[in-house]
């Protein structure tokens, strides 16, 4: 009891009477003071800095809504097998990003992907969802969907595109 009331005073939530301690007079409980928050990210680059490149390849911009939609010279089947994969991930409880419907259950995963001037893919970044094999799966098959695949529109240089892939499953 005297331990919880010291605890509780000492977070401010109580001021406890000297009577209920039973040790003499009360004394003055000192005040917790929380250390100060120091950011643990590095702060965000300026607009007009240059991309930042890991390997000597950029990573994507932070804002994906400006890129622009990847398109494919040809298309690609979906497979029942890549929804069957991430369905079994979601139900062993190592992806919980998955919606219900009223057709079963949906899993949405944006992707973005750098490609050369040439047209080939120099990398495919998934928009985390605290699901990593699910994001690594989704790349994979990216890669090889958009592999001498990508619809570059006369791009004179590498660059970046968005794309969403849609995993769905019977409930």
């Amino acid at each position: 009891m005297i331990a919880l009331l010291l605890l509780a005073a000492s977070l401010g939530a109580v001021q406890a009477p000297a009577a209920d301690l039973q040790t003499g007079p009360a004394l003055p409980v000192p005040r917790i003071i929380p250390p100060p928050v120091v950011p643990t990210l590095p702060p965000a680059p300026a607009p007009s800095a240059p991309p930042q490149v890991t390997g000597g390849v950029p990573l994507p911009p932070q804002d994906w809504s400006a890129l622009p939609v990847l398109r494919l010279r040809r298309a690609v089947a979906p497979s029942l097998d890549a929804s069957t994969f991430v369905q079994r991930e979601v139900l062993a409880g190592r992806c919980g990003g998955a919606t219900r419907t009223p057709q079963g259950w949906v899993l949405n995963l944006d992707l973005a992907l750098l490609a050369a001037a040439d047209g080939r893919v120099r990398r495919v970044t998934p928009r985390a969802i605290d699901c990593p094999t699910v994001e690594q799966f989704a790349a994979g098959l990216l890669l090889g969907a958009a592999r001498n695949n990508v619809d570059l529109r006369g791009a004179a240089t590498d660059s970046w595109y968005r794309t969403t892939m849609v995993f769905a499953w019977k409930a």
